[in-house]
């Protein structure tokens, strides 16, 4: 039975905690504005949207083929959870990206939100993961498929636009209660492996 709980609590957490979607469009509308950052973040959501999409075919296409793969699929799909709550426990939000090829002005544009996510390991393996885990083991129309992809494409919209539009000051917000917001980031995606598992053995 579809988790809405689990799934929007794994949607959310993965997508506003920090990344290099949500660290550009911090770091961009720090330097240049929020008005300035929008086709970037508009990059961002259209990459998104192909991502989810991608990964949903090919998942589905997966499952009608090796049906048997939905056990294994959703048990690496938990294990990243367990592993990202073990990494947002940790995660230093004072850091600033190190190697930036490109000034500010020249990535805030669309196409450079784009292809971002192309390269962005988060973004394809959440891709993978959301998808395996809680969409294509219960939905298999198009319309249905195409939907999810632009809720979470939507959702990764609202994100990057809330990084931005705080900029520095959301990240100085963080900063001081650091701890406390990995401690209940951390909690939240436990909470969504504990729901795929007690799904898979009950």
């Amino acid at each position: 039975m579809f988790n809405l709980s689990a799934f929007l609590t794994y949607a959310i957490v993965v997508t506003f905690t920090p990344g290099p979607n949500n660290i550009t469009s911090l770091a961009t509308a720090g330097q240049l504005g929020y008005r300035r950052t929008l086709n970037f973040m508009f990059g961002v959501a259209t990459g998104f949207f192909i991502i989810m999409s991608l990964s949903s075919f090919f998942n589905l296409m997966l499952m009608n083929i090796i049906p048997r793969i939905k056990i294994f699929m959703t048990l690496i799909g938990t294990l990243y959870m367990l592993y990202l709550a073990y990494k947002i426990s940790g995660i230093n939000l004072s850091h600033k990206p190190e190697k930036q090829k490109h000034t500010f002005e020249e990535m805030a544009n669309m196409k450079t939100g784009l292809l971002m996510q192309f390269v962005n390991p988060k973004v394809i393996i959440y891709g993978i993961t959301i998808t395996s885990t809680f969409i294509t083991p219960y939905f298999s129309s198009a319309y249905a498929l195409l939907g999810f992809s632009l809720f979470l494409s939507l959702l990764a919209l609202t994100s990057t636009s809330c990084w931005a539009l705080f900029g520095s000051t959301f990240n100085k917000m963080l900063a001081i209660y650091q701890k406390q917001f990995n401690i209940v980031m951390s909690l939240l995606l436990l909470y969504s492996a504990y729901s795929i598992l007690s799904g898979i053995f009950h």
